[in-house]
């Protein structure tokens, strides 16, 4: 039977939930266990695909275009595993569903509550998601003593009694915090944090200790004593240089040996070899380089995580380190004089993705420069646009040729809105999302990146087939697409019905792709995507060949 790990936080938000529950999935799944992992968030939206990146981070798409939390991410690059819309729970889509029932009468008449309607789709979210593994994770996104997220709290408190208690494990994560006027560290919060969990009717069977400090033996004694926990189910868990040394720490405290022995479990010995070694490469010393990122939602950095974490994967691949310039793109769109200051410092370009016109010129610009100068390039989704825009307008001479994103009224509308998209008023899961097949031709800077990686892929014929994963509504116009191509612009990736474009290139440029879909969903820190690799391998190419820097801009 499928055992269950739920796993809560204390004390604060943002304490590391998601990366420990990745964590000890990655070395549970090291002993040979099969592994699934969930999110639960308590926010009454149906997913998120309409939450602010600004306020709540990055959008993360999964193969069946599911729009989730950026934890699914996490989960995804530690278990090296892709997951499903069924491991991105939301309130508001437990809510709908049990409203929806309602309407359907399929209560029988019954007055409709939170206990036990909504604990009871709850907890049949988490043990359809677990079937037919060893080990299914649970992690309970806020903090305990959060009203909005109770009726999570009680369903994990009653499965209990559904699945049996030898097949459930609570993991609760905690953080000490440091008060500089007495210059210690202090439990007492994490000691209150397990005495509201109590109050739920939840005992932690582990409990992990965050702290940016040293935690020592004493602290872990006193958190015994407080907690009623044997010092061995405490694990000290101290702000680390890089994410990826975690698994490490967990098995380091023999945590997976404890979980196995709570719930039953025989394992064998672990194989850690692929985190041991990137913790090595991490910490070897190395030169940087320097990658200027064109951004426009800079309040909140977590909305490029894992462009962030794909940049860092691909540097260590190429035993760099990555020194990452955050450039407002607004700013480039405000003074283009000042713009060619900014990206003159930097060995190459990557403009993610984003909605909106705000900073759209800036990023043109940046998108230009690159060309120009021959500064290797990197754009996704909207990058891709952007990039697309410049080279019509700049090379082309397509007067103020732009996407109908920007300006519906345009001469030139190289970027326009699918049609399957147009009048279409609800914004929630409406676009061009997820998996999407994308054939690769031969002779390009792309099929060779793809061909020499192990990236999952095809051969189809000539050409090599690959599925990456999209979040957008507007496409290249193909009634462009020649007029383009005379000038140099490569299409060297397409869909199979050869309708959509996929993969943009530059000819004679040391290297200038843009992607219509988002790579960095599927790199990994011991997997790093190609164009990611082929991207820094460019850059540190051109860092040791000034010359390729003639400026023209």
């Amino acid at each position: 039977m499928t055992k269950y790990i739920f796993v809560t936080g204390g004390v604060l938000s943002g304490v590391g939930k998601g990366i420990t529950a990745a964590s000890i999935g990655s070395v549970l799944k090291s002993r040979g266990f099969k592994i699934n992992i969930q999110k639960l968030d308590p926010y009454l939206n149906m997913d998120a695909g309409t939450l602010n990146p600004g306020e709540h981070g990055e959008v993360f798409v999964t193969d069946d275009g599911a729009e989730t939390d950026l934890d699914i991410g996490h989960y995804e690059r530690f278990l090296d595993k892709s997951l499903s819309g069924s491991s991105s729970i939301m309130a508001g889509n437990i809510f709908d569903k049990v409203l929806s029932a309602e309407r359907e009468g399929k209560y029988l008449g019954k007055t409709v509550q939170i206990i036990p309607h909504i604990t009871a789709e709850i907890q049949q979210e988490i043990i359809d998601a677990g079937k037919g593994y060893d080990i299914h994770i649970t992690e309970i996104g806020g903090t305990v003593g959060d009203y909005e997220g109770l009726h999570f709290m009680e369903a994990i408190r009653q499965i209990k009694r559904k699945v049996g208690a030898e097949n459930v494990l609570y993991l609760h994560v905690v953080f000490l915090p440091y008060l500089e006027a007495t210059k210690e560290v202090k439990t007492r919060p994490a000691q209150y944090s397990v005495k509201d969990l109590r109050k739920l009717g939840i005992s932690p069977d582990i409990l992990v200790t965050r702290s940016d400090y040293n935690i020592t033996p004493s602290m872990i004694d006193k958190i015994s004593l407080f907690c009623d926990l044997e010092p061995e189910a405490i694990i000290p868990m101290v702000t680390v240089n890089s994410i990826y040394e975690i698994p490490l720490i967990i098995e380091k405290y023999k945590c997976a040996d404890l979980i196995s022995k709570i719930l039953g479990l025989t394992s064998k010995s672990p194989d850690l070899k692929n985190w041991k070694d990137l913790s090595e490469r991490i910490k070897k010393d190395k030169k940087s380089v320097k990658i200027g990122l064109v951004a426009k939602y800079l309040t909140n950095k977590d909305t490029y995580m894992s462009v962030i974490e794909a940049l860092k994967s691909a540097c260590w691949y190429n035993n760099v380190n990555p020194e990452i310039i955050w450039i407002d793109a607004e700013v480039l769109e405000k003074d283009p004089n000042k713009a060619k200051e900014i990206l003159k410092n930097v060995d190459g370009i990557l403009v993610p993705g984003g909605f909106g016109s705000r900073g759209i010129e800036g990023k043109i610009i940046s998108a230009q420069y690159a060309r120009e100068n021959n500064i290797p390039y990197l754009g996704l989704c909207l990058g891709m646009q952007i990039a697309t825009i410049d080279f019509s307008r700049n090379v082309c001479k397509l007067k103020n040729a732009n996407s109908t994103e920007f300006n519906t009224k345009t001469n030139y509308p190289v970027i326009y809105i699918m049609p399957g998209q147009r009048g279409i008023k609800k914004k929630g899961g409406t676009m061009r999302l997820g998996a999407y097949p994308c054939v690769i031709k031969k002779r390009s800077r792309s099929f060779d990146l793809y061909n020499s990686s192990s990236f999952e892929k095809k051969i189809n014929g000539q050409d090599i087939l690959i599925e990456e994963r999209h979040r957008h509504r507007y496409e290249f116009n193909m009634k462009y697409r020649k007029i383009l191509e005379e000038k140099g612009f490569v299409i060297s990736g397409i869909s199979p019905d050869g309708k959509l474009v996929e993969i943009i290139e530059i000819e004679n440029h040391p290297f200038f792709v843009g992607v219509q879909f988002h790579p960095e969903f599927k790199s990994r820190p011991n997997k790093p995507h190609p164009l990611f690799v082929g991207f820094i391998k460019a850059l540190v190419e051109g860092k040791d060949n000034k010359n390729l820097k003639a400026d023209k801009f």
